[in-house]
């Protein structure tokens, strides 16, 4: 297992962890990274784009001038796509570009992602992002004792109101959470800063090798026997001794 050092925001050592080999030290799948990547940014394509077609554009419907005997060609309206400002043929359309991926696919992509940047050395694991102010300032300074150049992307598990509103404002640092981290983001950004929460968060997601949790046994239960339903015959002679008994005592009374 790889050994990484824990730094607080000051850039110190303030321990090591283990991380697991399946997740940042697995083999670079540059298949899976591509198809990731294409997958994601055509999910962010807005897919407004549009043209007018020949009903859309702006003319009148009559015939030009009537079909023969003028020695020009036929023509049915202005609004032709053979004419200048005419409608367009097959155009775009608005349409959606997202498109299904497999989640075992992207789960692979994410693991090649991250070993990757481990690879490279450009992984920092972070104690926790306690910040006392939500300025974008003293964030900036925090990143540059943790070796921040060009951009940044921080993980980090659970809500953080300070690092959000400090880290909005900052070009080239977006910050995420494990559950939505993308492989395009991680290779998009020169470093990879985790908290150490959402380190052993992202391992307990990927691993493919962690044991399934047992369900313990349930005992079956056996099914009720069915109620039987009095028919409209039995219930008739039951009716009638009843009857009976009440129909001597009125004879007695008189």
């Amino acid at each position: 297992m790889p050994v990484v050092d824990v730094v607080n925001l000051e850039g110190k050592k303030v321990g090591q962890v283990e991380l697991a080999d399946a997740v940042f030290s697995a083999k670079i799948n540059q298949h899976l990274l591509h198809e990731a990547s294409r997958w994601y940014l055509a999910g962010l394509r807005r897919g407004t784009h549009k043209v007018k077609e020949k009903s859309e554009v702006s003319g009148a419907g009559r015939k030009l001038w009537k079909q023969k005997g003028t020695g020009r060609a036929r023509v049915g309206s202005i609004r032709s796509p053979l004419w200048r400002h005419g409608g367009t043929v097959h155009g775009p359309r608005p349409r959606s570009y997202s498109y299904a991926m497999p989640k075992k696919m992207l789960l692979g992509a994410l693991r090649s992602a991250l070993s990757a940047k481990l690879a490279d050395e450009k992984l920092t694991i972070v104690d926790g992002w306690q910040l006392d102010s939500h300025k974008t300032q003293a964030l900036l300074a925090t990143l540059g004792k943790l070796s921040f150049r060009k951009s940044a992307l921080l993980v980090s598990y659970g809500e953080n109101r300070n690092l959000e509103l400090a880290s909005r404002n900052l070009e080239g640092v977006k910050l995420s959470a494990p559950n939505a981290l993308q492989p395009y983001e991680v290779l998009k950004h020169d470093r990879l800063l985790l908290s150490k929460d959402a380190a052993a968060r992202l391992v307990r997601t990927l691993d493919p090798e962690k044991m399934p949790i047992a369900v313990p046994d349930v005992e079956t239960i056996a099914a009720a026997a069915p109620v039987k339903k009095e028919t409209a015959a039995a219930k008739k002679p039951a009716a009638k001794k009843a009857a009976k008994p009440a129909a001597k005592k009125k004879t007695g009374k008189g």
